[in-house]
């Protein structure tokens, strides 16, 4: 009896403990739209971050520097979504006609209609990517424009857009981290310095070019 009692009751305690063991949610189904999301933050912050840092070493105009930006925010919104949504086309393509040849090889089946359904249904969609890019791009470049369009001093706009560059970039850092499942502080380090390199290597060249009178 005290045998019986002992093998249900570690049985009852293995069922209630059995919810607890469910697999790990897999993070890279977040990888399409999470990569064209941040990608697109990414590249629209530091792009226009650079581009003014770059037009801010030669004018202190701040009217040049914010045409400059908006520019660079359109041009890069267009061709973020443009390159995603071939991106993504193109991939769609290769699994279609990878998921093609598999049907051709397997015996047919009753639900084979139902299997491709459902695998064409999990495929990236590229308007979705195209849309997430583009809008990705744009929420990233309007903070550093934003930061430039209403301050008066030079010295002073440029140290703001470095500030809110830099902050921005690790947020976007840490928030791709976090929904990536990656280690947040290497991800937001890593985008960070990247950031400052891009916007250094702008002012750099942009103030030696304007020196040699080119």
């Amino acid at each position: 009896m005290a045998l019986s009692i002992h093998v249900n009751g570690g049985t009852e305690q293995k069922q209630f403990q059995e919810p607890v063991e469910n697999p790990e949610f897999d993070y890279s189904q977040r990888g399409q739209w999470l990569r064209a999301a941040v990608l697109g933050a990414n590249d629209g912050l530091v792009s226009v971050s650079s581009l003014l840092m770059g037009v801010g070493s030669v004018k202190q105009d701040v009217k040049a520097m914010v045409l400059a930006g908006f520019a660079g925010l359109v041009a890069g919104a267009c061709s973020m979504a443009i390159g995603e949504f071939v991106s993504v086309y193109t991939q769609r393509d290769v699994e279609m006609a990878q998921m093609k040849r598999d049907g051709e090889k397997r015996s047919p089946v009753v639900d084979e209609n139902d299997r491709k359904m459902e695998k064409k249904e999990r495929l990236p969609s590229p308007g979705l990517a195209a849309g997430a890019s583009a809008l990705a791009f744009s929420v990233g470049a309007v903070l550093p424009l934003l930061a430039a369009a209403f301050i008066r001093d030079h010295k002073v706009r440029m140290a703001v857009v470095v500030v809110v560059a830099s902050v921005a970039l690790m947020v976007f850092g840490v928030v791709g981290a976090l929904l990536g499942g990656a280690p947040v502080a290497k991800s937001g380090g890593r985008v960070l310095v990247g950031g400052w390199i891009a916007m250094c290597i702008t002012f750099g060249l942009t103030k030696l070019i304007s020196l040699n009178g080119m």
